[in-house]
């Protein structure tokens, strides 16, 4: 009876000990941790404006088209298109589904771009569709009709389809879509989770199951996680921490099309005055901001354009306001302002990088007397505050790229919604119009210049860089692609045995 008890007491804690260890397992099952600096600011797709959340969602949510890793646009939800004059008719893809199980039909593709037209809501969600008749051929076509010729209209079909069955609560707390991975939870300044949509009708994708993109309130922390081990992708790394990059991990480097400025609200005085904005561009000493700032690992800019979308940048324009003290105080004199004047630049604290940018350029505005202090604001207010309500003098951030020139240079058109910088010129308006119904390629780039030379010689804003790309990985992480649009595409990640 002994020895029967005594092999009962130890199947017992061989049965414990398993069932800890498959517990401890289970709670311990690894995600792929994604370092990023900032929460979104909507999880519906058709909302949110900030690039962060792009960065994220964009493996979440796919269009009719989405980009590739070259910058084109590839059938996503589509499975063809064709482009006739003024139509665009599209078919549905076979099969595809949404990540809640069910199946994208023709009639969630028209609720989609109804909703960014601003069918269910008091304004547009996207300018791109206003006046665009949206029809439904059959169970598998839907056409759109412009009411004129607009050479950026594919751009806009990137935009997410999402169900129609959902409510506006449901897109913003549980959002559904089409992509690679589908969304798990968002716990607000800690974490976005997403997991690998099984269904998905791209095959032989995403080999990574669980995804967390974690959310770093400095740069420090999240290299310190790096070291430790505690994060497997630390995309957009400063440049001065790639010698702190742990033995087990490397980097990859390239340009991302992405425009650093000092933007200058142009309604607000002194700023309202061309002389002001080209006497701070003369103070301003840009190579030395992307020596100290950048370790020299940038590209600098004259204009609201990168190198990057070679086929539109105007070249030259970055050498219009090298450092020239005598010239800045010479035109703050003319503008009425020769004892200088005190100013302040608002800046998001979750980019260090924005950060260190503003302090640079404060010392240098110093010379000329310009005193600026900085205001250090949270993600959040910024995009309230500065990118909403233009409540601001001059604010420090990075204008992510996009897949079409227009929607980089509309930016500064006087009718545009986000035109935070209150730029406003009459000549600049006409060129937007005419280069969105020029077709041919050639001259719709001559337009384009010839818009980024008015930036230049007007600077709404100083034009800084396109800050290198640096993603920091473990060396197991294989496939990283650099996008020029500012995402992260997990699908494309593959992790080794290393």
């Amino acid at each position: 009876m002994k020895k029967v008890f005594t092999i009962l007491l130890l199947l017992g804690v061989m049965l414990a000990v398993a069932g800890c260890t498959d517990s401890e397992s289970s709670q311990n099952e690894s995600k792929f941790v994604v370092a990023v600096p900032q929460d979104p600011d909507f999880l519906d797709p058709h909302k949110a404006a900030a690039s962060g959340t792009e960065e994220m969602m964009f493996n979440v949510f796919e269009g009719l088209l989405k980009a590739n890793h070259e910058g084109k646009m590839v059938p996503a939800v589509a499975s063809s298109y064709d482009v006739n004059g003024l139509e665009y008719t599209f078919k549905l893809r076979k099969d595809i589904k949404f990540h809640n199980g069910n199946n994208v039909t023709i009639e969630d593709v028209e609720y989609s771009y109804k909703r960014l037209r601003g069918d269910f809501s008091e304004k547009p969600l996207s300018s791109g569709f206003e006046g665009v008749e949206i029809t439904v051929i059959d169970s598998e076509t839907i056409k759109f009709v412009l009411p004129e010729i607009n050479a950026s209209f594919l751009g806009y079909l990137t935009e997410a389809v999402i169900p129609a069955s959902l409510t506006d609560e449901d897109h913003n707390k549980n959002p559904v879509g089409t992509g690679p991975y589908s969304f798990v939870e968002y716990v607000p300044s800690q974490k976005v989770v997403i997991t690998r949509f099984d269904e998905y009708w791209q095959k032989d994708v995403a080999s990574i199951k669980d995804v967390e993109f974690r959310i770093f309130a400095d740069n420090q922390t999240a290299l310190m996680s790096l070291q430790s081990g505690a994060i497997d992708l630390y995309p957009r790394i400063n440049a001065e921490s790639i010698d702190s990059i742990p033995e087990d991990c490397t980097y990859i480097e390239g340009p991302q099309n992405m425009i650093q400025i000092m933007a200058m609200n142009n309604k607000v005085e002194p700023f309202n005055s061309i002389k002001v904005r080209q006497a701070i561009n003369y103070a301003v000493d840009v190579d030395a901001i992307i020596a100290a700032v950048a370790n020299g690992r940038g590209l600098k800019l004259g204009s609201n354009m990168s190198p990057a979308m070679k086929v539109y940048y105007q070249e030259g324009l970055e050498d219009t306001y090298n450092l020239n003290l005598e010239k800045a105080r010479q035109l703050l004199k003319e503008a009425g302002y020769e004892e200088g004047f005190t100013t302040s630049i608002t800046v998001p604290s979750v980019y260090q990088f924005h950060v260190d940018t503003a302090q640079v350029i404060a010392s240098q505005l110093a010379e000329v007397g310009i005193t600026a202090e900085i205001k250090k604001i949270d993600w959040n207010a910024w995009l309230q505050e500065v990118y909403t309500n233009r409540n601001y003098e001059m604010t420090v951030i990075a204008l992510t790229g996009k897949l079409d020139p227009h929607a980089v240079l509309n930016r500064y058109s006087s009718d545009y919604g986000r035109n935070f910088f209150n730029y406003a010129n009459d000549q600049y308006d006409e060129l937007m119009k005419q280069a969105v119904i020029t077709t041919d390629q050639e001259q719709r780039a001559l337009i384009y210049k010839e818009a980024q030379q008015i930036l230049a010689d007007e600077v709404p804003c100083v034009y800084i860089m396109d800050p290198n790309l640096i993603a920091a990985m473990k060396k197991n992480v294989k496939g990283y692609q650099l996008y020029p649009i500012y995402i992260q595409d997990i699908a494309v990640l593959t992790l080794t045995a290393e």
